[in-house]
C-alpha cells in the first residue's frame, strides 16, 4: 500500500496547497464568495459537475448498482437532468441578478421580505449537506488507512476547512478542478473497465445475475419519481448550485458549462450503476450494498491505480463538502447573522462601511466547519439526516423560488406562507409517516403549491417598482458594478 499511500497524501498535500494560493487571490467578498464572477465554461463546467457528485454519487451510486442493478443509476441521473434543467431554464437568469444567496433573490423579487425565514431553511440544508458528506471521510479513510471513525472525519474534515477558510471559492474552484480530473480518471477510464473485464464482461455478468438487474426501471416507478422531485428540483434551489452558477463569467458560461456538466452526470450516473453491477457478479454476498465501492477497490485493483482511485472517491466528497461548507457560511453570514446585525442591503451588496466582509466570511467558514466536523462525529445515520435536509428544501422553498422566477402574480406575503407551510408540512408529516417515506415531501410540496397561490392571489401584487427592478436585474442592468475582471486570471 505505500505507494497508494503515497498518492492519497501528495493529493490531500496539494489541496492544501491551493488553499494557500487561493488565499491570496481573495481580496474581495466577490473574489471570495463567488471567485470574482469570472469563471470561464472549462474551469466552471468541471466545478460544476464536482460538486453535484460527491460521496453519494460515488460510493452511493456503485451502491445502489450493486443492490438494483442498472437502474440503480436513477439517484445521479436525476441529479444530472437537474442541472441540466437548471442551466438550459433558470442559469443565465440567475448568473445576472449578482446576488450571492438563494435569499438576496427572494428579496429581490419580493421586496425584501422574504430572506431570513429562508436564510433559515436553506442553512438548514446546506448544513446537513455538509455534514453527512464530511461523514463519508470515515469510509474512505477506513479503506486507506485503517483509522478509526472520529479520527478520518476529524482529519477529512479539517482538510476541507482549511482550504476553504484560507481562500475560498477561489481555493475550492481549484481543488475541484483537480477533483473533476482525478474522478474522471479513476472512476470512468480505469474502475469502470477493471470492474466490467474482472466480472467477464456484460455477457457474463447477464449470465450470472437475474433479468431485473438489466431493466432500466427496476428500482421501481415510485422510487424514481422520488428521485425527481427531491434531487432534479433540488438542484434548481440548491445555495451550493447556485453560489456556483454566480461564478460564471456570462449568462452564456453558465448555459453552455452547466449543460456540459449535466451531461457529464448522466454519464457517471451509468458508470457508477454498471460497476456496481460488476461487483454483485464478483462479491454476490457482501454485507452491505455500501461497502461495494472499497470492496471492488482494495482487492481487484493494482498497486497505483487503487490509490488514484481511492484519491477519486475523496474528491467526490471533498468537492460536495467543500461547495456546502462555503454555501452554509455564507447563508449564516449574509442571510441570517447580517440581518439580526441590522445591516442594510443594497440590492444584493451589504453596505458595511468598517467591516472586514473577507475576514468576516472566513470566520464563519471556521466557524461552521467545526460545527460540522462535531455534528459528523456524533451523527450516525446520514440517509435520514440528507433526507430531512432534501425534504425541507424541496417542501419548504421550490414553489416560493420557482414561484418568483415564473409567475409574476406572486407576492411576498405568498412567499412567506409557502415556505412556513411547507417546512412545517414536511417536519409534521416525517414525524408521522417517518422520515425516510415519500408522503412527506409529496404533501408538504403540494401544500406550499397551495397556499402559495391562494395567498398571493388574495393579497395586494408585487408593488411595480420592486417588479420593475426585479426585471432590470434579470436583464443584466441594475446591479452594483463589482471588481474588474483581471486579464491574467486563466478562465479556461
Amino acid at each position: 500500500m505505500a505507494v497508494d499511500y503515497a498518492v492519497i497524501i501528495i493529493y490531500l498535500a496539494g489541496m492544501l496547497a491551493m488553499g494557500w494560493w487561493g488565499m491570496r487571490r481573495a481580496k474581495s467578498k466577490s473574489e471570495f464568495l463567488v471567485a470574482g464572477r469570472r469563471l470561464g465554461p472549462g474551469m466552471y463546467s468541471g466545478t460544476m459537475a464536482a460538486i453535484v457528485l460527491g460521496g453519494a454519487s460515488t460510493i452511493g451510486g456503485v451502491g445502489l448498482g450493486y443492490q438494483y442493478g442498472l437502474s440503480g443509476a436513477w439517484m445521479v441521473f436525476t441529479i444530472g437532468l437537474g442541472l441540466l434543467a437548471l442551466s438550459v431554464f433558470f442559469s443565465a437568469r440567475i448568473a445576472r441578478l449578482k446576488v450571492y444567496t438563494v435569499s438576496e433573490m427572494l428579496d429581490l423579487r419580493y421586496g425584501g421580505r422574504a430572506g431570513i425565514i429562508s436564510g433559515v431553511v436553506m442553512w438548514a440544508y446546506t448544513l446537513m449537506l455538509a455534514v453527512t458528506s464530511t461523514i463519508a471521510y470515515a469510509t474512505i479513510f477506513d479503506v486507506l488507512f485503517d483509522l478509526n471513525r472520529t479520527v478520518s472525519i476529524i482529519l477529512g474534515g479539517a482538510i476541507v476547512v482549511a482550504y476553504s477558510t484560507l481562500g475560498g471559492m477561489w481555493s475550492i474552484t481549484l481543488t475541484d478542478m483537480v477533483q473533476f480530473v482525478v474522478k474522471t480518471i479513476g472512476v470512468l477510464l480505469l474502475l469502470l473497465p477493471i470492474a466490467v473485464i474482472k466480472a467477464g464482461g456484460f455477457s457474463e455478468m447477464k449470465a450470472k445475475l437475474p433479468t431485473e438487474y438489466f431493466d432500466p426501471l427496476g428500482i421501481g416507478g415510485e422510487t424514481i419519481f422520488t428521485y425527481v422531485l427531491i434531487y432534479t428540483f433540488g438542484m434548481l434551489i440548491g445555495q451550493d448550485i447556485w453560489q456556483r452558477v454566480f461564478t460564471a463569467r456570462s449568462d452564456k458560461v453558465a448555459r453552455i458549462g452547466g449543460t456540459v456538466a449535466g451531461t457529464y452526470c448522466l454519464v457517471y450516473a451509468i458508470a457508477g450503476a454498471v460497476i456496481g453491477t460488476a461487483a454483485k457478479v464478483m462479491y454476490p454476498t457482501l454485507p452491505s450494498a455500501d461497502s461495494a465501492f472499497a470492496t471492488i477497490v482494495k482487492d481487484e485493483l493494482p498497486i497505483g491505480v487503487r490509490g488514484l482511485v481511492l484519491a477519486a472517491a475523496l474528491a467526490a466528497v471533498m468537492s460536495t463538502s467543500s461547495g456546502a461548507l462555503i454555501a452554509c457560511a455564507t447563508v449564516a453570514n449574509n442571510d441570517i447573522w447580517s440581518r439580526l446585525r441590522g445591516v442594510v442591503s443594497r440590492g444584493g451588496e451589504a453596505a458595511e462601511a468598517e467591516h472586514d466582509e473577507v475576514k468576516g466570511n472566513r470566520v464563519f467558514i471556521l466557524i461552521m466547519g467545526v460545527a460540522v466536523i462535531l455534528i459528523a462525529i456524533a451523527l450516525n445515520d446520514v440517509v435520514e439526516a440528507l433526507t430531512v435536509a432534501y425534504n425541507l428544501l424541496v417542501g419548504g422553498l421550490l414553489v416560493p423560488i420557482l414561484g418568483g422566477l415564473l409567475w409574476r402574480r406572486g407576492t411576498a406575503a405568498g412567499a412567506l406562507a409557502a415556505v412556513a407551510v411547507g417546512g412545517l408540512a414536511v417536519i409534521g408529516l416525517m414525524a408521522t409517516y417517518g422520515i425516510l417515506a415519500n408522503e412527506p415531501v409529496y404533501y408538504g410540496l403540494l401544500a406550499s403549491l397551495a397556499v402559495y397561490v391562494i395567498v398571493s392571489l388574495v393579497t395586494k401584487p408585487t408593488d411595480a417598482a420592486v417588479l420593475t427592478a426585479w426585471r432590470e436585474r434579470l436583464a443584466g442592468r441594475g446591479a452594483e458594478t463589482e471588481e474588474p475582471v483581471s486579464e491574467t486570471v486563466t478562465t479556461a
